[in-house]
């Protein structure tokens, strides 16, 4: 591995963050490249389990630079409170964390725009995380956005934040009728989170090209999944940056050329959190069964995910879109229980059958899943750490998802521990 990428293949929620955690241990660097604090990935750390938000999973290995990219949008406050949390669980952050200096800030006035626009839409809500993440990136297109090397010198800073503050104040109380945001207190927290996160700001794109040709181990992480990016996700429902492979490139500040394997991260069901189209969600007491089993619950927001079966349409779709080498399944462990299992080989909209993920979220909205049933194998595959260790039905239901997404498989997680992982290739 020199360049490797990991994205997610559904609506988020795939465990990237315990694939890269699990790669971390042979990476030299880990590079996160978009989103921001509306991300959670949860990774086992020394028999603990611990939530990263906005640093890279790899922080747990002291070997690894980490690098939070320009792609990337960082509120300083939660990132100190993060950087504080994983210290109490003994993983330190000090010079292995750099934070590019063009990455842009997630301000308390974005949370306060966010959490009044999401109430104006009422039931029409898209269902964010009030985390300011769409408002940050809104910024950065419309040229007003602050940026991590705006921090320093703090007397510019505080100029520029005042500013933007006072505009967004106009919009809040004349558009919304919301209350003001108190910009001297909002600024006050801003500034001490910056005097913490100075020491590692740098220029970071030279630093990852300069690793990626020394032939170092660099290992991309991504938030989100591909149905969530803003170009090609289900629109309006979506994120606000790109979670595919292409946004490596301008999320990292690397040629495409240099981006080397990318690897799609996809649940053996699926999942999605907040509102949009989900055709093969599942309801009742099946739905329940795999949101306790999955333990499917939002790793930043505590929102219980909507859970259902693998839809190799959408899976196909993320790969293309992409260009995965390789497919990991993660939770795979989760269906051991079930006696069949649905997988979703096609969409029917308005009576006629497709294989292809559609464009329109309308027209997704409409999608009715055709699926087959796979047998269940009603065993453990928690100890299992080679493919042969498999139940027969379990290797042939990973052979089956690989068959309709066109991807080989390289690995299958089955828990939460660090290294329940079965490698299927010598791609990891």
């Amino acid at each position: 591995m020199s360049g490797l990428v990991l994205i997610g293949a559904q609506w988020g929620d795939e465990g990237k963050g315990k694939i890269t955690n699990y790669l971390a241990e042979r990476a030299d660097m880990v590079v996160r490249f978009q989103g921001g604090a509306n991300a959670g990935h949860t990774v086992a750390v020394g028999g603990r389990t611990v939530v990263f938000h906005l640093l890279p999973s790899g922080i747990s290995r002291p070997s690894a630079v980490c690098v939070i990219g320009p792609g990337v949008v960082i509120d300083p406050e939660a990132l100190v409170v993060e950087i504080d949390r994983v210290a109490a669980d003994g993983i330190q952050v000090g010079a292995n964390l750099l934070i590019d200096v063009g990455a842009h800030l997630v301000m308390p006035y974005h949370k306060a725009v966010e959490a009044a626009e999401e109430a104006a839409r009422g039931g029409l809500a898209i269902g964010t995380t009030h985390r300011g993440i769409g408002p940050a990136y809104a910024d950065r297109c419309s040229r007003e956005g602050l940026r991590a090397g705006d921090l320093v010198p703090p007397a510019l800073f505080r100029e520029r934040f005042e500013r933007v503050a006072a505009r967004r104040n106009e919009v809040l109380t004349r558009l919304h009728g919301a209350p003001p945001l108190d910009v001297g207190q909002a600024l006050a927290g801003v500034e001490r989170a910056a005097a913490r996160l100075a020491p590692h700001l740098a220029d970071t794109p030279p630093i990852v090209r300069g690793a990626l040709r020394a032939g170092k181990r660099v290992l991309f992480e991504g938030a989100q999944g591909s149905l969530l990016d803003v170009a090609f996700g289900t629109y309006p429902f979506v994120t606000s940056s790109h979670t595919t492979a292409a946004g490596v490139a301008s999320g990292a500040g690397v040629p495409p050329s240099q981006i080397g394997e990318v690897l799609g991260v996809a649940k053996a069901y699926t999942t999605r959190v907040g509102a949009g189209p989900f055709p093969t969600e599942a309801e009742g007491a099946e739905a329940e069964m795999i949101r306790e089993r999955g333990a499917e619950r939002g790793a930043t927001t505590g929102r219980p995910r909507r859970c259902g079966w693998f839809d190799a349409v959408a899976v196909r779709h993320a790969a293309e879109l992409s260009g995965f080498g390789g497919l990991v399944l993660t939770k795979l462990d989760v269906l051991d229980a079930f006696e069949r299992i649905p997988v979703c080989v096609a969409y029917e909209i308005d009576g006629r059958r497709t294989d292809r993920f559609p464009r329109s979220t309308d027209d997704l909205a409409r999608a009715r899943p055709v699926f087959e049933d796979a047998p269940g194998w009603q065993a453990s595959t928690r100890e299992a750490r080679r493919p042969d260790d498999l139940p027969r039905a379990a290797l042939d239901y990973v052979r089956r998802l690989e068959s309709l997404t066109d991807v080989p498989v390289a690995a299958v997680s089955v828990g939460a521990a660090a290294h329940a992982i079965v490698e299927f290739s010598e791609i990891l």
